[in-house]
């Protein structure tokens, strides 16, 4: 627990620092807005966190979007032309083709049904919320707000926002599972299913069946082209097409954890109740944590920046947190075509041919095609066949992390039920406690009902595979105060066993991260008789490897008459799984199991047409075709793998094993996209690291990373602990901070706390935060 320590202390002095302030330092601004109703206050806490006080909801949330335009308008900007199909009227003609694709994916159907999807009060806070930000970005036209400097590097300007975007918006939302339909496909026809169980393990236990009428071979290697491009970041410069495998691996890496504990195995007597998402990292932060007052609203938390509210934290009586819990919410569809039509149930039906313009800078308009079935948007077509999705996207009250809206006035077990019932995307653990001592968790997420299939695979569009509408209220698990004590998630499958639930006749999911966050957490807080915060805050950071025990555990007994391969092997023989920085064997570990281990595997089990769709393929399932086989047959694949992986190091760190350690690789170094567009001195202000970090995809605290630099590329974006009923004692870290500014100080402030695996204070109460206020800033309507 070294880097944690060291970043507690460093935490601890930061707020110590502030309270030793002398009273009333905090910088005090006045604002007139237009658009405001009614006089309000907003004070940011030392750590760039917004606290804003309103009279009114209304202007809670109005304050909200002027706010988050004030820290992060590049980013929501960006984030809206994107999810809109409207890069290119900003940034010129390298994004028709993006824009195309995002507007396949908008939501296209009735906004009344929309709206009255989402909790009653929901319509005002996001009709206020887009007010918000359109009254800053009418500051920023008339100077009287600077123009971010991101904007000036694209030579372009903010656009206004309509409140109905924010919901059509779907693709920044998490659904599963189509990429993996389309890798299963290509990898049957190449290896035939055994071929696919060493590229993607299968839980509950299932049997594998291509379904009657599909031939896996007729789908083409690029038929998701417009969904990747839908759905990824925007670029700036030429970037290398990613393999679907490359875009499997990115976004299998997007989880989280999230626990739950008891007042009974609490040392204060109150629930605990912890959270941290796993998404990219990066520069700015994914996340943005806000605090809003207001007659009937008081919530503080994070969320994504571009919506109102907040998506996981607590209001006065109830906390809540979330975690994918992986529920099927995708298809695709394979059809036989004539032109511009469709086999379906015998006859001939015409594809929806939706004919839009595309705005672009310096440039006529282009005028683009979008076609549709009944199952939803082409994505791929030829002369003989064509590709479409049904996705949950298609459907009212779908916007991403939008339910958390009934949430925020969630009083009683019974609200947060509701609030499950009426979840959209993306499917979710979501975790519960309140001051009044409940706990619990309950799985949430609009599920499809697939009455003759298991949603594995693509399937014909004929008619003969349809959606037999969702699974009704009720129908996902869920456990109300649990015996043990506490619930925890991390993305493993954890549906409840035959009879208790029945997984087979449901199909909710069947791929599921690697159980080994999972397994450690259970086992530090099935420790604990009592946790405390710093319990869950050090969990949070924990970087104990259960899978690298488990992949450790294979080499017993193994010798090699190469001596840096004897090594490897020693320190690997005696190592306990931890992933620290100064650690060697974590070094050797994660490059020979994710380089190399499952080419090697590959090669020995799959016929050679599969083995590039199998690629490295993850852990889990090659440490279980390993664990099946013969010592005498695993044995030399895990030798010759191992000399690999030493050879790769040897190249990367020197020869010199004693100063092998996993932080010389393994680097936190964030620099936006927008940065190639930049001068050396702009771009060094806009980045931040390296700094060494631990951990990895395998441990509690999540550290994804790029298999060619090494540098982190996705974890916990955010960190919550919660003190149910005594909010004011909960921590938080966001990274690198709270700003979109590179000019700020709460841009990079929070950087290396994060990295440190630190904390500062969420303060909750009016006096707390006031003694940590950085500035306070009253708003008053304009006249």
């Amino acid at each position: 627990m070294r880097g944690w320590l060291i970043g507690l202390m460093a935490a601890a002095a930061l707020a110590g620092a502030a309270r030793a302030e002398a009273p009333g330092s905090a910088r005090h601004e006045q604002q007139a807005i237009a658009g405001l109703s009614q006089s309000a206050e907003l004070i940011v806490d030392r750590w760039g966190v917004p606290h804003i006080y309103a009279q009114s909801a209304r202007d809670a949330f109005f304050l909200q979007g002027w706010n988050a335009a004030r820290d992060r308008l590049w980013q929501i900007d960006l984030w809206r032309k994107r999810g809109l199909g409207r890069l290119s009227a900003s940034l010129g003609p390298a994004y028709v083709a993006q824009d195309r694709a995002a507007r396949l994916f908008l939501y296209r159907g009735d906004m009344a049904a929309e709206w009255a999807a989402y909790d009653p009060q929901a319509r005002e806070a996001v009709e206020a919320f887009a007010a918000g930000v359109n009254a800053y970005v009418a500051q920023v036209k008339a100077g009287a707000q600077p123009l971010p400097v991101e904007f000036k590097l694209t030579h372009s300007q903010p656009e206004a926002w309509n409140p109905e975007d924010i919901l059509r918006i779907r693709s920044h939302a998490l659904v599963n599972n189509v990429t993996s339909e389309v890798a299963r496909a290509r990898t049957v026809c190449a290896g035939g299913v055994a071929a696919d169980a060493l590229r993607r393990k299968l839980a509950p236990a299932h049997k594998l069946v291509v379904p009657p009428g599909l031939d896996p071979c007729v789908v083409p290697a690029d038929v998701l082209k417009d969904y990747v491009l839908a759905t990824e970041p925007v670029s700036f410069g030429k970037t290398a097409e990613a393999s679907l495998a490359q875009v499997i691996a990115e976004r299998s890496a997007e989880g989280s954890n999230n626990w739950v504990i008891s007042a009974a195995r609490s040392a204060t007597g109150r629930p605990i109740l912890a959270n941290d998402p796993h998404r990219p990292v990066g520069a700015p932060s994914l996340r943005y944590i806000a605090h809003l007052e207001a007659p009937g609203l008081s919530i503080i938390g994070a969320g994504e920046p571009a919506l109102p509210g907040v998506s996981f934290g607590h209001n006065e009586t109830a906390a809540f947190g979330l975690t994918i819990f992986y529920i099927d919410q995708e298809d695709l569809y394979v059809y036989e075509t004539r032109g511009d039509t469709y086999r379906y149930k015998g006859g001939w039906e015409p594809m929806k041919l939706v004919r839009e313009t595309i705005e672009v800078k310096g440039e006529a308009p282009r005028q683009v095609e979008l076609r549709f079935t009944r199952h939803g948007p082409v994505l791929w077509q030829d002369s003989a066949h064509a590709f479409a999705i049904r996705t949950v996207w298609n459907e009212p009250g779908l916007s991403g992390y939008f339910g958390s809206s009934r949430m925020w006035r969630a009083k009683s077990w019974d609200d947060f039920q509701t609030a499950r019932n009426r979840w959209g995307a993306p499917s979710l653990n979501l975790v519960y406690a309140d001051t009044h001592g409940d706990i619990g968790w309950s799985a949430a997420g609009r599920t499809p009902v697939r009455p003759n299939w298991d949603g594995l695979m693509p399937v014909p569009g004929d008619g003969r595979y349809e959606w037999k509408g969702f699974l009704e209220d009720g129908g996902l698990p869920l456990a109300k105060n649990p015996a043990a004590g506490f619930f925890a998630t991390a993305n493993a499958m954890n549906i409840p066993a035959e009879p208790a639930y029945p997984r087979e006749a449901r199909k909710l999911g069947f791929e599921w991260a690697d159980p080994t966050r999972s397994i450690r957490i259970h086992e530090v807080l099935g420790a604990l008789p009592k946790s405390t915060l710093a319990d869950s805050m050090a969990l949070q950071t924990d970087v104990t490897s259960p899978q690298a025990r488990r992949g450790v555990a294979l080499l017993a007994g193994l010798t090699s008459g190469d001596a840096d391969v004897a090594k490897a092997l020693a320190l690997l023989q005696g190592w306990n799984g931890r992933e620290a920085t100064d650690s060697a064997p974590a070094a050797i570990y994660e490059v020979w199991a994710n380089k190399h281990l499952g080419r090697a595997v590959a090669a020995a089990a799959a016929p050679e047409t599969a083995r590039a769709l199998i690629g490295n393929s993850t852990p889990d399932p090659l440490l279980t075709w390993l664990e099946a086989a013969p010592p005498a047959t695993r044995g030399p694949i895990l030798l010759a793998s191992l000399a690999d992986a030493v050879a790769e190091l040897k190249g990367r760190l020197g020869p010199d094993m004693a100063t092998w350690t996993w932080g010389r690789l393994h680097h936190a170094r964030f620099v936006p996209a927008v940065a190639t567009l930049a001068d050396k001195e702009t771009t060094a202000q806009m980045s931040l690291g390296p700094l060494e970090v631990p951990g990895s995809a395998s441990t509690p605290r999540a550290a994804t990373y790029s298999m060619t630099s090494f540098d982190q590329t996705a974890g916990a974006s955010v960190r919550l602990v919660m003190d149910v009923g005594a909010w004011d004692n909960s921590m938080a870290i966001n990274t690198p901070g709270q700003s979109g500014d590179p000019q700020s100080p709460h841009y990079r402030d929070l950087f290396p706390l994060w990295a440190a695996g630190a904390y500062v204070p969420l303060r909750y109460s009016r006096a707390a935060v006031e003694a940590d206020a950085e500035t306070v800033m009253t708003l008053t309507p304009a006249r």
